[in-house]
């Protein structure tokens, strides 16, 4: 038998907005889960976060960093040694690579300092437009855009505000709907939610606050 598609429920702009207030009020402390002192510290963080725990992250991170305390030493590590250290977080060879490469173009091409812009951003091997947001908001105070992850993905399509295929073009939807003055507070709010209630594989859908508004497509 041919499964029927499910069609997908839109919610309406008051009713969206009625869900970004509900929610900014749930997660009032909402902020980046990720621990970091300098730019190129959020930037290893998010290489290494990718499928991965931000708690797991903010341990493996500090042992990285005491070995290697800046952009030069971690650019003329040894690969091996990297490997070793960042195993923990999974997909370490990728991890690895992106890490020592990152470093090496930051030195080489833009004199050790991390860029501050989207351009020179996701010039960065293992850097894409998410994490580049995440470092622009964070590291520098420039709101471009909005930093679209798994949870961003999943909970705005089952909330009913985005049916976007890739995340840039959920980004572009969600850019045109959410005012700009919550840009930078929308993804640590929604990470919040998914970590809390809007769980992938059991949400607790009874106790969410927005339950009432959200169109719980799947």
């Amino acid at each position: 038998m041919k499964k029927t598609k499910t069609k997908y429920i839109k919610i309406s702009k008051k009713e969206m907005m009625d869900v970004i207030n509900i929610l900014e009020n749930e997660y009032k402390d909402a902020k980046c889960g990720l621990d970091y002192t300098t730019p190129i510290t959020l930037v290893i963080a998010l290489i290494l976060a990718a499928q991965c725990t931000d708690a797991r992250v903010n341990i493996i991170c500090p042992i990285l960093f005491k070995k290697y305390p800046d952009v030069y030493k971690l650019s003329k590590a040894n690969i091996d040694d990297i490997e070793k250290i960042v195993k923990p977080c999974g997909f370490y060879k990728n991890k690895s690579k992106s890490i020592k490469a990152t470093c090496e173009k930051i030195v080489n091409k833009f004199n050790g300092i991390v860029p501050n812009n989207m351009e020179d951003l996701v010039s960065l091997p293992g850097i894409g437009r998410k994490s580049a947001n995440i470092i622009l908001q964070e590291c520098f105070n420039k709101v471009e855009g909005i930093a679209v992850d798994t949870h961003v993905t999943r909970i705005t399509r089952k909330i009913g505000i985005s049916n976007g295929k890739t995340q840039e073009q959920i980004e572009t939807e969600l850019t045109t709907k959410i005012p700009k003055s919550y840009w930078n507070k929308i993804n640590h709010i929604l990470v919040n939610h998914g970590r809390k209630y809007c769980i992938a594989r059991k949400p607790n859908c009874i106790e969410c606050p927005i339950n009432a508004l959200c169109k719980k497509n799947d």
